[in-house]
């Protein structure tokens, strides 16, 4: 078994506080991160969040999807109170779905830069149609098995 050592959660923030800040804005919100003990191996780690909401762009009417986020972490990953709150910005922001799966996807991968990641969004339909969207990131000469 490897060694816990405590001192690589020094820079988690949101788990920490004693009172939680929620952020207005996925521009505001912060990603933490720790770093990953089993990094040698290659196993994907999957967040589900089946109350995502976001407003329309346009008409300022609020939307409604699941956002699922997987990857396989390389020396970082995400804390997920921290993930929770970045998805949670999304409440009051104006946003079409696309935009918000690829805003997703860049806010990770930019906080923990995994070998391979995928963020997609099932939203409930609206005016009688669905919008499914999938991203997906690889970093560079790593191969998904």
């Amino acid at each position: 078994m490897k060694k816990m050592d405590k001192s690589r959660f020094a820079e988690l923030k949101s788990l920490k506080a004693s009172r939680t800040a929620f952020p207005d804005t996925p521009e505001k919100a912060e990603l933490d991160v720790f770093k990953n003990i089993y990094s040698e191996r290659n196993y994907e780690i999957t967040f589900t969040c089946p109350e995502f909401t976001s407003l329309c762009p346009v008409t300022g009417q609020p939307d409604f999807g699941d956002i699922t986020v997987r990857y396989i972490p390389d020396t970082l990953c995400v804390e997920s109170k921290s993930l929770k709150l970045f998805l949670f910005s999304f409440r009051n922001f104006n946003t079409f779905h696309e935009e918000a799966v690829n805003i997703i996807a860049d806010k990770i991968n930019s906080a923990c830069s995994p070998r391979w990641l995928e963020v997609s969004g099932q939203f409930r339909p609206r005016g009688g149609i669905s919008i499914a969207v999938k991203c997906e990131k690889n970093k560079k000469g790593f191969k998904k098995q």
